[in-house]
This record gives structure tokens, sequence and C-alpha cells, in this order.
């Protein structure tokens, strides 16, 4: 009976040549069906163990591959950061990781993942959000330090301005009673999205928000393009965050924000959840003669990703001039 069936789905066959796992493209009903065709009667669950004793079992895709020629200077990045990083943690200085979670309609939409429950979850047939309550933009901040993790939710658009209203919110609100006389602060992030190397307004709002502000020196090192599952804060804070609501309909933001805030960290710590309110809008341009005024520090190596904002003497922006001479 086993031979049959390695011959019936010989040519639906795939394998990993060093592991020896194997997979196939049919499915055990259609495979009992083919073996009876062939006058041998065997229910799909025969099917499935007999696979299971020649080593095959169900596959999902692997994200592995990060593209065909990687970057020459991927290698030398990663030696930047953990060479800042190390630099930052040996003088008791904030290194956080920051990024952007997957975007999630807020609804009575289906969730992707299993949970223990008597009953399935009734949820909407099709994810329109014009059906729901909005659209939730999750942005996290991670304490590599003290493993704590923070997220700021939104409704509006995920743009620099938004991500940098959540950095400047956590250090307001954490980070500069945590770290206490500090003056400077490292961030990892990834090369694109709302934090993207190459958003002129992703640096001027650091240093609006956060430089001039504060009096913090803001050094950010980005991860190459597509590197970014390396960012600590996929791992350490967003997975658990996807496993805790895994399978459960995000109908409201309360419900949101209480998934979150109840999220345990390897480090035993709870996750920071906030709703971060305000209109975030898209299309904020930055000109050549503003980047100009930013205190800005390309660095030597791999300056694309590499760079250090410093507090402007004077305020550029009258409108801060008030903010810069009482340090509120």
């Amino acid at each position: 009976m086993t031979e049959r069936l390695e011959q019936s789905i010989e040519t639906s066959t795939a394998g990993n040549p060093i592991t020896g796992h194997k997979w196939v493209r049919r499915s055990l009903q259609t495979l009992s069906r083919e073996l009876a065709q062939l006058g041998h009667k065997i229910s799909a669950p025969t099917v499935g163990r007999l696979l299971a004793k020649l080593n095959y079992r169900l596959r999902v895709n692997r994200k592995q591959k990060e593209g065909q020629v990687p970057h020459p200077q991927r290698d030398a990045q990663f030696r930047i950061i953990e060479k800042k990083r190390l630099s930052f943690w040996e003088a008791g200085l904030p290194v956080i990781s920051v990024d952007t979670k997957k975007k999630e309609l807020v609804g009575n939409f289906r969730n992707v993942g299993r949970a223990y429950k008597r009953q399935p979850e009734i949820v909407n047939t099709h994810d329109f959000g014009s059906e729901g309550a909005g659209r939730a933009v999750p942005y996290g901040i991670y304490d590599l330090r003290y493993e704590r993790g923070s997220v700021y939710v939104g409704e509006s658009a995920d743009t620099p301005e938004f991500a940098v209203t959540a950095i400047r919110r956590w250090w307001e609100e954490e980070g500069q009673w945590v770290y206490r006389g500090a003056k400077e602060l490292l961030i990892l992030a990834d090369s694109g999205g709302s934090n993207s190397c190459r958003a002129r307004a992703w640096k001027e709002q650091l240093q609006r928000q956060l430089c001039d502000r504060y009096g913090l020196t803001v050094t950010v090192a980005h991860y190459p393009t597509g590197c970014s599952k390396w960012n600590p804060i996929e791992h350490k804070l967003f997975a658990p965050i996807s496993l805790n609501w895994a399978g459960e309909p995000l109908r409201s933001f309360e419900i949101i924000l209480g998934y979150i805030s109840g999220t345990s960290l390897k480090s035993g710590q709870r996750v920071r959840a906030v709703y971060l309110p305000g209109k975030f809008e898209k299309g904020q341009t930055v000109s050549k003669a503003d980047l100009s005024e930013l205190n800005l520090e390309q660095a030597e190596e791999c300056a694309q990703w590499n760079y250090t904002l410093r507090p402007r003497p004077v305020a550029v922006d009258s409108s801060l001039a008030r903010v810069v001479r009482t340090g509120s």
C-alpha cells in the first residue's frame, strides 16, 4: 500500500534535499479517491498516517530569501548597528526599536489565527472597511534595555509625523523618567514606511519634536532594505501581541487597546497601550531648503542608513520659540 501511495504522489511531490522533508500538492481526499481507482480502498485519515510515516508534513511558505542580490553594504550596516547598540548600552543611554505594526480593520471582521472557544465567533463575510469603525494604526516602541514595549494606536494615516509623535509621547511619558538626565537617544528602525531612511519629513519631525523641544541628540540606524525581520521589535513586541489576539475579532478600538495591554512579554512585563488621537495628513513635503536647516550629520559609512540630529541653537520655526525657551 505504501508503494502505491508513493507512486500516486510522485508527480506532485516537492521536498528539501538537505532535511529529507517532503510535501505534496494533493489533498488527502484526492489521494484516497485515486488509490480507490487503483483498487485500494483507503480512507483519507489513513492516507494521512501513511504520509506521516513517509516523512510528509503540512507545510507553509517560509519567508527566508532576502532578494537575488543582497545590498553590498548589508553586512557592514549590521556591524554598525551592533557597534552603536553596544556603545549606547555601555553608556547607560536609551536604545529603542520602532516600527508600525500591521494595520487592522476595526469592526466585526475575521482575524487570523485560532482561539479555544466552545463556539466560533460569527463575523462579516466580507472585509468591507465601510462596515467597520475605521482602521487602527499601531506604532510600537520597544526599549531594549528594560525589555518594555509601548504601542500608540492611531486611526489616521501612518505618516512620519504620526511616527515621531508616538516616539515623543513615549519620551514624555516614560523615556525621560526612566533615563533621567539622558541627552542622547538611539533609534533602530526599518528603511521604509513612516520611519523611512529616505523620508525628509521623518528627519524634520525628529528635529522639531525631539531634538529642539527636549535638547536630545537623536541617532538613527536603519536596517537595510528587506531586513526588517531583524528589527528587535518584530519578535520582541509584535509577535506576542499577534498571538494574544489571534482569532479574536477586533470590533472596537477599546478591544484593540485591551488586547495590547493584556499582552505579557518574555520579560514578564505588560505592554503599554495608548490611544493616539489626531489627524495626520499624508503628503507632507520638506524641501531641500528646509532640510538644510536641520542640524543633521550623516555618518561617513553607510550614510543613507546612519545619521545624527542635534538640537539647533536657535529655533528656526517661530512656533517652537516658546517651547525651546521654556523647555516645556
